[in-house]
C-alpha cells in the first residue's frame, strides 16, 4: 500500500459543509438572480424585494423588524407600507 502526500487546494470547491453553509449559497443565488432581472426590469426587481420583504415579516410574526437597523429597517417599513397600500397581494406559504 502506497501513501501518497499531496497538499489540496480545496478554496474553490462549492460544497455546503452544514445547514448554515446552504442556506448562504442558496441567499447569494437569489441575490445574483434579483440583479439579473434588475439589469432587465428595475421595477420589477423593486416588487420582487418588497414581496420577499413582506413575506419574511409575516413568517417571522411581524418581528423581522427585530432584527434590523437604520435604513434596512426604512426598507422594511417602505415594502410593509407599499404591500398594505397596493391591491396586488402577496401570496404567503
Amino acid at each position: 500500500m502506497t501513501t501518497i502526500d499531496c497538499l489540496v487546494d480545496d478554496s474553490d470547491i462549492d460544497v455546503p459543509i452544514d445547514d448554515r453553509d446552504e442556506g448562504e449559497r442558496r441567499a447569494l443565488e437569489l441575490a445574483h438572480r434579483i440583479r439579473l432581472v434588475a439589469v432587465r426590469d428595475p421595477e420589477q426587481a423593486q416588487r420582487l424585494v418588497d414581496e420577499l420583504i413582506v413575506a419574511l415579516d409575516a413568517a417571522m410574526g411581524g418581528t423581522f423588524s427585530e432584527h434590523l437597523d437604520g435604513v434596512a429597517r426604512e426598507v422594511l417599513q417602505r415594502a410593509l407600507t407599499r404591500s398594505r397600500n397596493s391591491s396586488e397581494t402577496v401570496r404567503v406559504p
